[in-house]
């Protein structure tokens, strides 16, 4: 059979640089839980955050933009070379039109391909996997993969499940043709008979959430997901350089990476700063140990999303 068009299929790709935006207002406990029948100590000891980001002005759109152009000047990509801009957000001003289309137009211009993906937490590995196979297809050389969330713009503050949990941010990441494979196969799915357990009220339209199941459904199903990863990306969780989770709920991260045994690996722990952002917690969390200097170009690091859907993906990429 003839085949279609002059598309070259890749070998792999890889994660060629990272950007972030972390919202200027800090907000602390004492701050979230005026409104809340607990306190600072409470508030650590369940979810672990000390201090969250919340936007002010800023948009879902706004946060993209200044992650994805970030990403962009640090990847030696020209903006004209990217052929795809994917936003992972579940909490986008508006569903129609996408907002991906937005964030491109500022940060690439051109006619370029954009679409908005909402897997809430798992948003930006599932945009990770899309783009490494588009990649792989021919069909793409480069792209920009965004998570971005206001959070705070569908959050209660008067419900202690959500309010002292989630907060706002975005994190983005240049992804370009290579040579051998840097993002390794997905373990992905979800469990739509639970998806209620985290889901905007009809009624309120505010989020809400039963933490208690959330916490038993993570701590009790997640980590065969995550060895899998591993499993097929040919690697032993020991060899690890780094674990980065979705930054959920501190009890949840110390209770996977218990049962992954990653025990060599540096662990992200942002949420404490920074709070739950959904689909911008891993991109800012791997953004942060690379500030940091915690791992190096070309160490083997499992990303880990999960969250309402109930969804969940992960891989195993190489640090850019």
């Amino acid at each position: 059979m003839k085949s279609f068009g002059t598309a070259v299929a890749a070998s792999g790709s890889r994660i060629a640089s990272l950007g972030e935006y972390r919202p200027s207002r800090i907000v602390t406990n004492d701050q979230v839980s005026e409104n809340l029948a607990v306190d600072d100590r409470w508030i650590r000891e369940r979810v672990g955050v000390q201090s969250r980001r919340f936007a002010t002005d800023e948009s879902v759109i706004d946060m993209a933009v200044i992650a994805a152009e970030k990403a962009l000047a640090n990847s030696g990509v020209a903006r004209q070379d990217i052929d795809l801009v994917v936003l992972a957000t579940c909490s986008p001003p508006s569903p129609v039109p996408n907002n991906a289309s937005a964030v491109a137009a500022q940060v690439c211009g051109g006619t370029l391909a954009a679409f908005d993906l909402n897997t809430a937490c798992s948003g930006f590995c599932y945009g990770l996997a899309v783009v490494d196979g588009l990649i792989r297809a021919g069909t793409i050389r480069h792209a920009i993969v965004v998570g971005s969330e206001k959070m705070t713009d569908w959050v209660d503050p008067t419900d202690v499940h959500t309010s002292v949990i989630f907060a706002d941010g975005a994190g983005a990441a240049v992804v370009s043709v290579h040579d051998s494979a840097h993002i390794g196969p997905v373990v992905w799915g979800s469990d739509g008979s639970r998806r209620d357990l985290i889901a905007i009220a009809d009624r309120t339209q505010l989020l809400t959430m039963q933490g208690p199941s959330v916490y038993r459904w993570a701590v009790e199903s997640l980590a065969p997901i995550a060895l899998e990863a591993c499993n097929r990306a040919g690697i032993a969780p020991e060899d690890l350089a780094a674990f980065i989770p979705h930054q959920a709920n501190l009890r949840i991260i110390d209770g996977l990476v218990k049962k992954v045994n990653a025990k060599n690996a540096v662990v992200a722990r942002n949420i404490v700063e920074s709070g739950n952002t959904s689909a911008a917690s891993i991109p800012l969390a791997f953004s942060g140990l690379i500030e940091q200097r915690a791992i190096s170009s070309g160490d083997p690091v499992l990303l880990f999303g999960f969250g309402a859907g109930l969804s969940w993906a992960a891989q195993v990429v190489r640090c850019p």
